[in-house]
């Protein structure tokens, strides 16, 4: 009982220092995801020490970061994703490439071995679409052409990342990379992308009067998240992040006639759930590693090159958009988040980071969290309204994309 009680009331500090933190990044004109992550700072082990990450923690706040996803599917067209298939495939390579070569520079001039010198420029290489995707939705930018951008980049940048990390990891036992399994890791995670977001979506379309069934009003929400949970179960049995395979349940059930049912009954779980994801994830920074100054310039140098590569790199390949958008592009591509947090915990569990390197890592993780989604929100202000198209077909993939000119002006897309 006295175990439940500790579970309940972290549960309690967690949500109430959630609500609390977005209320005032509000009140401050900063997207609420910053006070949610400054929230559980405060209220984790570095300040006031009223929760202690644990095992229950981590699974719940993974659970809020799948739910987010699905969310984001479910207000993605696969259509819309492929109208920008090719600039997303090249913002997520050049987004892959860019930052993995300047933080292998970083390390190895800073007196790393090389194959550690590897292991930290993989945690450079991470981009948390979580974070992201919350600033998008709470802006209600899903639909602009930079946000599909965003997100199919995301899922090209996950499945280059594992790829990456899965090279880096044998580079560290000496031994040879056993090219032969991570091709086969690479046909396995192209085709679970494909078939899902392909077929899925296709089979979905003609059979999905199969959700309404008038039996239980709430059949079609159970049935879609029972295939969120089997989906980002089976995306990290293939070594991707379970988000993605969420992503691409959302983008199944964008396809039913329950679409806008389903984005209305989602809300309120999303409200309960969500927050655990980012005030957990700022509660794992631990201040007392970066006190001194050393280590403070460090993360501050760190942070800035972990920007660069981003920003350059991902912009780079979005720069046909125009300068605006590619930066936009750039800027969302920034968080490390989690996905940065998860490698850095590998890292320090095969004893390649030592207690100050983490933190760094950590830290660095943490700030691109922070950092990118006011910037982000400034910019996308910039830009004028989106323009609805006259007509959409809501029975296929077949609606409009605005791309914004550097003049400023909607043009419409496909």
């Amino acid at each position: 009982m006295h175990h439940t009680t500790e579970i309940l009331l972290g549960l309690f500090i967690i949500f109430v220092a959630a609500q609390v933190g977005a209320e005032l990044a509000q009140r401050l004109r900063l997207p609420a995801v910053v006070g949610e992550i400054a929230a559980g700072i405060v209220v984790g082990p570095s300040v006031l020490g009223w929760i202690h990450i644990n095992e229950p923690l981590l699974v719940l706040s993974e659970f809020g970061a799948v739910l987010l996803l699905f969310s984001v599917g479910l207000e993605t067209r696969v259509g819309e994703l492929r109208r920008v298939g090719l600039m997303a495939t090249l913002v997520g390579v050049a987004g892959v490439v860019l930052p993995f070569v300047i933080g292998a520079a970083w390390a190895i001039l800073s007196g790393f071995p090389t194959p550690k010198a590897m292991f930290i420029a993989a945690a450079f290489v991470a981009t948390s679409a979580g974070i992201t995707a919350r600033v998008l939705q709470d802006l209600g930018a899903l639909s602009r052409i930079q946000a599909r951008v965003i997100l199919g980049a995301a899922v090209i940048d996950d499945i280059l990342a594992m790829l990456l990390l899965g090279v880096v990891t044998s580079l560290q036992s000496g031994g040879a990379v056993n090219v032969g399994a991570l091709v086969m890791v690479l046909v396995q995670a192209i085709g679970f992308v494909a078939v899902i977001a392909l077929v899925g979506t296709r089979l979905m379309r003609r059979s999905s009067r199969l959700l309404d069934a008038p039996i239980n009003p709430l059949s079609p929400l159970t049935l879609s998240l029972a295939g969120m949970l089997g989906l980002a179960a089976a995306a990290s049995k293939l070594g991707l992040a379970a988000i993605i395979g969420a992503f691409l349940a959302g983008m199944v059930a964008a396809e039913s006639t329950q679409r806008h049912a389903l984005e209305k009954q989602i809300q309120p779980i999303m409200a309960l759930l969500v927050p655990f994801f980012f005030v957990v994830t700022g509660a794992q920074v631990e201040l007392a590693a970066l006190a001194t100054p050393s280590a403070l310039l460090m993360l501050l140098v760190v942070t800035v090159l972990a920007v660069i590569g981003k920003l350059v790199g991902c912009g780079l390949g979005a720069w046909k958009l125009g300068r605006r958008s590619a930066l936009i592009v750039g800027v969302g591509m920034v968080p490390r988040g989690e996905v940065g947090i998860i490698v850095a915990s590998l890292g320090q569990q095969a004893g390649i980071f030592s207690g100050s390197v983490y933190a760094i890592i950590i830290g660095m993780s943490l700030l691109t969290s922070v950092l990118a989604p006011p910037v982000l929100k400034s910019l996308l202000a910039q830009l004028p309204p989106l323009e609805p198209p006259d007509a959409m077909d809501e029975e296929s993939d077949s609606c409009y994309l605005y791309e914004v000119e550097e003049t400023g002006h909607g043009r419409p897309r496909g």
